[in-house]
């Protein structure tokens, strides 16, 4: 078995704006007469989509969420995120997104983002970021009924890859995806996906528990060396770090 395709998450690996979501989120929340978000219910959206996020919130606040409501919430909150990001200076990137790119590319691996997430706002970093030419297939929250840690995203991807290259005839287990939460590692593992945790967002020895290999920064991570254990060994059987 080699390794054929990276799948990048988006929030808390590639760009750090975790912090500017759950802030916007809270601001809806109060503009619409709701309580902001408590402690557990921001780790609860770290990772997943603003669609689930937004219909657990109104449940536990018990308003109730029809489909118009909760599109008008998910476009305020898409529109206020571009107005932020307008203001600052300088993308938020993680160290070394640019560098573990270049080796995927050097290395003739494809390059997929799976993110729940809307299409909109990755876009939007992305070009600012001149990076969105290197992701050829991009799975946004817009494109899927579910959000992590169900696997529909990274199943979507495979799909969309073979869509777009024919001839690669990629399977789940030829995929390595780069998550920051454990709803991220355990969708990609649930689509059966090898993962790499980064601990960005959470503790290196939380990810560490779920993810095949963990590092504390993507800098770190050495590809080369996954490569070698993807052909070397059963993905089963894989629990290593780098």
């Amino acid at each position: 078995m080699s390794l054929k395709t990276v799948l990048f998450d988006f929030n808390g690996v590639i760009v750090k704006d975790e912090p500017i979501h759950l802030k916007l989120i809270d601001e809806i929340l109060v503009q619409e007469n709701l309580q902001p978000q408590k402690l557990h219910e921001r780790q609860g959206c770290l990772g997943r989509s603003d669609r689930a996020c937004f219909q657990d919130l109104l449940k536990n606040r018990g308003r109730v969420a029809t489909e118009e409501y909760l599109m008008e919430l998910l476009q305020r909150k898409a529109e206020a995120y571009v107005q932020e990001l307008e203001t600052l200076e300088k993308l938020p990137l993680y160290p070394g997104i640019e560098d573990l790119i270049f080796q995927v590319r050097s290395q003739n691996l494809k390059l997929g983002l799976v993110s729940g997430a809307l299409r909109q706002e990755i876009q939007l970093v992305l070009e600012r970021a001149n990076l969105i030419e290197y992701f050829t297939v991009i799975v946004a929250g817009d494109d899927i009924t579910t959000s992590k840690p169900q696997p529909e995203g990274y199943l979507l991807a495979v799909e969309k890859l073979n869509q777009v290259y024919p001839d690669l005839n990629l399977q789940s287990q030829e995929c390595l995806a780069i998550e920051d939460t454990p709803a991220g590692i355990q969708a990609a593992k649930r689509a059966q996906m090898q993962v790499v945790g980064v601990a960005n967002t959470y503790p290196f020895h939380m990810l560490q528990r779920q993810a095949n290999w963990t590092v504390d920064y993507l800098t770190e991570l050495e590809l080369e060396r996954v490569q070698e254990i993807f052909l070397q060994q059963d993905v089963n059987n894989i629990k290593t770090e780098c």
